[in-house]
């Protein structure tokens, strides 16, 4: 018989096996459904497996290591909770392990899939496994609904006694949960991709954008939007509402805030509102539009997000890239920094003090760029750039 082999006695009761009440039951459930909502997914779930199972490390293999990506594990240990990086992390390591390939869907014990006299002599248990003080490995490989893997493990040191078949009983109740959040973790992660994407696109046309949720509360801002509070030339937050600094603007801005936001229940957006705020500094007026967010079918609650303040800066700067508009219109590198340069609102005099080039080269320049893009104003060529997907 191998050593360490899990116990055959059959489980009649969970709760009454492992002194499991329904209420710490229903605990590990919840923890598996709030662990999408934690810094460090499901932290509170591996650290209470943990305690519940009395192992010393509790693992969940997020997504093992591969030749072109390293592996993300989460794990709780005597220092707490951790996203794992070390030498385990690479590829060569994990394709070492021999607890790998377990029978999908189905909590197993390591006695139960290899020979543990003969693993405790190979050269990967004393690198790695020895010197975390693991003897005893009970685990499970779970494969999501878009093909990716899961792997759930739990482990206690040498001197102890193995994972009994309640214990494994446990967890083979807890899988089924662990499977659907590792979906819904799977279908969250494409719409906060998406999201990514089209933040960074707002970002990069330079609007800032406030969410405000149905108290009027800023509940989510962009990066253009934080700089130009921070500036605090016109408009701030105080107590995470919006203000404009002089008192006319901000009696019209409240009010038509007041607006937007009883109009947060419609199911189709309202008519924007807009107001140009004045900057104590002297720089141009900043532009504000205010729309309410569709109200979704299920949409509910104080906090959810009811009305977005765009707001446009002027005098901000394009960060269109010279290599982008060089590949969208065949630009030379010369042409692309003079395009960019008038693109941000300097003359054509300007440009050349600022590319410190005579007129007439500049003035050439100018006209390859007309022929390239097949426009024949300064004005025109301004539109087009602005508005083009650089």
């Amino acid at each position: 018989m191998i050593e360490g082999r899990a116990s055959d006695d059959s489980c009649r009761s969970v709760s009454d096996a492992m002194n499991l009440s329904l209420g710490d039951f229903s605990e590990l459930i919840g923890l598996i459904y709030e662990g999408l909502k934690e810094p460090v997914q499901w932290a509170s779930l591996l650290k209470a497996l943990r305690k519940h199972l009395k192992a010393n490390w509790a693992t969940l293999i997020l997504r093992p290591a591969s030749l072109d990506q390293p592996a993300l594990l989460v794990r709780a240990g005597d220092q707490g909770p951790e996203i794992y990086g070390a030498a385990y992390n690479q590829y060569n390591v994990f394709s070492m392990d021999p607890f790998v390939g377990l029978p999908p869907d189905k909590v197993v014990t390591l006695d139960e899939m290899i020979d543990t006299q003969q693993w405790v002599k190979g050269e990967f248990y004393r690198q790695f496994i020895a010197p975390n003080d693991i003897r005893h490995i009970l685990g499970s490989d779970l494969r999501a609904d878009d093909g990716a893997e899961c792997r759930l493990r739990l482990t206690r040191p040498a001197g102890t006694s193995n994972f009994s078949a309640c214990d494994k009983a446990l967890c083979q109740m807890l899988l089924p949960h662990i499977k659907r959040a590792v979906n819904l973790r799977a279908h969250f992660g494409v719409i906060e991709s998406e999201r990514r994407i089209y933040a960074t696109a707002v970002d990069r046309m330079l609007v800032g954008t406030l969410i405000l949720d149905k108290t009027g509360t800023v509940i989510r801002s962009n990066r253009v939007a934080e700089d130009i509070l921070a500036q605090k030339d016109g408009i701030h937050l105080s107590r995470d509402t919006l203000h404009a600094d002089y008192r006319k603007e901000d009696h019209d801005l409240q009010q038509l805030m007041r607006q937007t936001l009883s109009g947060a229940h419609l199911s189709s957006p309202s008519v924007p509102e807009a107001l140009a705020i004045t900057r104590p500094s002297g720089r141009a007026k900043l532009g504000i539009v205010i729309r309410t967010i569709p109200l979704g079918e299920w949409s509910e609650g104080r906090h959810r997000p009811a009305v977005a303040v765009f707001i446009r800066d002027p005098e901000r700067k394009s960060q269109a890239s010279s290599e982008l508009l060089r590949q969208l219109f065949g630009f030379t590198p010369a042409e692309a920094t003079l395009a960019l340069l008038l693109a941000n609102g300097l003359t054509l005099d300007e440009a050349a003090d600022e590319l410190h080039i005579r007129k007439n080269t500049i003035r050439a320049h100018l006209r390859s760029i007309f022929t390239k893009t097949g426009v024949t104003r300064q004005t025109t060529l301004v539109r087009l750039l602005l508005s083009s997907v650089a």
